[in-house]
């Protein structure tokens, strides 16, 4: 039997919808899953055929610690997605080389360390970590409430971290967001996410928001943005997963929220056959 392991943390194994819908699939075309957690010293690496990285999502507190990980197991065996991508994806630095490259992407002020909380938007803005997952550490504040955004700022910034500040984009309230999955360079199936920055919404198990998720078919103008995104990715090979998740700008036009390589869900519920395709992908790459 070809092993595989999905890696996930022991705090999300049981809150990754996605692992055993994967698993399952990967077991009916002949591999063989272990679902493990990145940081279990009793996992022996080589034994496997192929490490996916699927939902480390507690690394953001411990990212040096995570890289670190991610180096040594790909010494290992082959790790996907590879840890330079890894690297890249976790800090949202990478947005400005996306914007640099011509991707159209939602506009970003970084406040680094040291750097006075200046906003740089007027209107309703979004405050959030460079590094951060499953909208953790990320406040929406109204006009009125510009001191309390700066605020947010100065105390990211004064733990060392660099702050993110976007505007709101109105229309994501009335279209939400649109997630294009991709698997081995190919598109899979999309889904609509529902706003998730409101008052009502807590943080399950101070890992992510829950979200109002649903099919989606995206338009020519979504797929032409995710593909430019992904075109942009410092990768020698297709990535076996890629999420990209798109808002519509005052135009209506689409605009990059953010790339997810590293540790995205990749909603394999929400579309007939998705979950064979990503384990076909996993098996080409794990089959000798």
């Amino acid at each position: 039997m070809i092993r595989v392991a999905l890696i996930t943390a022991e705090v999300a194994r049981h809150l990754d919808q996605d692992l055993p819908l994967l698993a399952a699939a990967l077991g009916e075309i002949g591999l063989d899953p272990s679902i493990v957690a990145w940081d279990d010293p009793r996992v022996d690496w080589a034994s496997f055929a192929i490490a996916v990285v699927r939902s480390p999502w507690d690394y953001c507190d411990r990212r040096d610690e995570f890289l670190a990980f991610a180096d040594r197991v790909s010494r290992e065996v082959p790790l996907a997605n590879p840890a330079p991508v890894l690297r890249w994806n976790t800090d949202k630095h990478y947005l400005r080389e996306l914007a640099a490259a011509g991707v159209p992407v939602t506009p970003t002020r970084f406040v680094e360390p040291g750097e006075p909380p200046d906003l740089g938007f007027d209107g309703e803005v979004v405050v959030k970590p460079a590094i951060s997952a499953g909208a953790k550490d990320t406040q929406r504040y109204a006009p009125a409430a510009h001191d309390a955004a700066r605020a947010h700022v100065a105390a990211l910034t004064r733990a060392g971290r660099t702050a993110m500040v976007q505007p709101y984009l109105a229309r994501v309230d009335t279209q939400g967001e649109t997630a294009l999955l991709h698997f081995d360079g190919a598109f899979s199936h999309a889904i609509r996410k529902g706003p998730i920055l409101r008052p009502d919404r807590v943080l399950v198990e101070g890992l992510y928001i829950a979200e109002d998720l649903e099919p989606r078919t995206p338009t020519a103008a979504d797929h032409a943005v995710a593909e430019r995104a992904i075109a942009c990715v410092p990768a020698d090979a297709p990535l076996l997963y890629a999420r990209v998740d798109l808002v519509p700008g005052p135009d209506g036009e689409p605009l990059l929220l953010e790339l997810e390589i590293a540790e995205p869900s990749v909603f394999l519920a929400y579309d007939d056959g998705a979950a064979q395709r990503m384990a076909e992908a996993i098996a080409r790459r794990a089959r000798p």
